[in-house]
């Protein structure tokens, strides 16, 4: 079976702002879930009460989210900090003979 082979080479991955647009969605389900928080009677009757729970759900991962690419990203500044503070051995000297 012959192996495949990318025609490309893989672009680098973006890098935007992940931990906005992540808090971003995090507040738009909490505000969901407290606009539908009137209406759990409703729902309750009709056979709806999961779209309640979807919201608090999506809410309480998407704090779980900001707190993992939160860490994620101050690791990263920590590896380039490190990666910066490290002196390079361009200039080693060979022995004398």
């Amino acid at each position: 079976m012959a192996k495949w082979t990318p025609k490309h080479e893989a672009p680098e991955p973006l890098e935007g702002p992940v931990v906005p647009v992540i808090t971003g969605g995090t507040i738009i389900w909490f505000v969901l879930f407290l606009a539908q928080l009137p209406f759990y009677g409703w729902f309750d009757d009709h056979g709806h009460l999961w779209w309640l729970w979807t919201c608090l759900a999506g809410s309480a991962l998407g704090l779980l989210g900001i707190r993992i690419t939160r860490s994620r990203d101050a690791a990263i500044k920590r590896a380039r900090a490190a990666a910066e503070a490290e002196p390079t051995h361009e200039t080693e000297q060979t022995p004398a003979e």
